[in-house]
């Protein structure tokens, strides 16, 4: 594992990097789909060449398993907005019930109510003497989540487009880059590249989506048994959330607490809903998944965190999503590199 000594290579390295963080920020929204249509590409690229083996057109083949997506994506938003409509009205009914649970938290929640209330005259009565906070009604509520919703269906769209086109195009861009490179060695080396990253991200990705299934099927039946209620709402959220490593299920422990908090008058039953999601998550991130990755995927538990958080900055919950499967891809091109072998090995588990 040679290091550069040249003090250009670092100081060209780096500005290459830095350059390349830049323009992924500010061209956020056209590199993010990109990179999720490269990514969704890997995962179902093994659906395409099961199609091509059975005869089906390339086409057809690569269209086929993004309707199918887009059509499970668009049924569980379906069936999720009632229940998901039915816990937001419940939540501001919820204070009380959340106050007697926390009790010693009963000043901080009406500290924080009288600041809403506050907040809120001072939004209807902008007029009053010494206020000095304007609000802009031009969008408003509605107008702000139709922007929202907007750019989301933009990148959604962007992303599918992307998507069918390199599931078409197959393995043109790979041969186009061999036939340009001067040596034998190297294009045995491009190649070598491609197919591990193609095999091992697939496998992660297949993998990943496997369990977390299980994870989200166990889920539901849990809360369906324990008398949470809406477990295909719960079952689906934990699915989601179990793509993001750490986070995403330390975020599901609290949103399972609230939930618990909102339906139960006794703490121990209110605390039951967290804790079987907990068991759930242990059984399947600290046995079940690690014994079926540990061959392919050893990366540093830090790197792994650090990722979570500078992508989760650079692109929000999809960046969140991505980080493995893009640390993965460094590590795999770093360890084929000679000059980059020590790079890779920094990102060993």
């Amino acid at each position: 594992m040679p290091l550069p000594s040249n003090p250009q290579t670092f100081f060209l390295g780096g500005l290459f990097t830095v350059s390349v963080v830049v323009m992924a920020y500010v061209a956020s929204s056209i590199i993010l789909p990109v990179v999720l249509a490269f990514v969704l590409k890997l995962l179902l690229q093994p659906v395409v060449r099961l199609l091509e083996r059975m005869h089906v057109p390339r086409a057809l083949g690569a269209l086929l398993p993004i309707l199918l997506v887009v059509a499970v994506l668009v049924g569980l938003v379906a069936a999720l907005s009632g229940p998901a409509a039915t816990w937001a009205e419940r939540l501001p009914e919820g204070i009380p019930r959340l106050e007697a649970h926390l009790v010693v938290l009963k000043g901080p929640i009406q500290a924080l109510q009288k600041f809403i209330q506050q907040a809120e005259a001072i939004a209807n009565n902008p007029g009053e003497k010494g206020s000095t906070v304007s609000i802009r009604s031009d969008l408003g509520l509605t107008g702000a989540l139709f922007s929202g919703t907007r750019a989301v269906l933009d990148g959604l769209f962007t992303t599918v487009l992307v998507l069918y086109f390199l599931m078409v195009s197959g393995d043109t861009f790979l041969r186009r880059f061999v036939e340009i490179l001067p040596r034998l060695s190297e294009k045995r080396q491009a190649v070598d590249i491609s197919q591990q990253i193609e095999g091992d991200v697939s496998a992660y990705l297949v993998t990943i989506t496997g369990m977390n299934a299980a994870v989200g099927i166990a889920t539901a039946v849990a809360m369906y048994l324990c008398g949470l209620g809406d477990p295909l709402l719960w079952g689906a959220t934990a699915f989601l959330l179990n793509y993001i490593p750490i986070l995403g299920p330390l975020f599901g422990m609290s949103i399972f607490v609230l939930a618990g908090m909102l339906t139960f008058d006794s703490l121990l039953w209110a605390l039951l809903p967290a804790a079987l999601y907990f068991g759930i998550h242990l059984v399947e991130g600290e046995t079940l998944t690690p014994m079926l990755l540990a061959r392919r995927f050893t990366l540093n538990p830090v790197l792994v965190i650090l990722s979570l958080v500078f992508w989760f900055w650079m692109w929000g919950v999809p960046g969140a999503i991505l980080a493995v499967p893009v640390l993965a891809i460094v590590k795999i091109i770093c360890d084929r590199l000679r000059p980059l072998k020590a790079l890779g090995h920094l990102l060993e588990g």
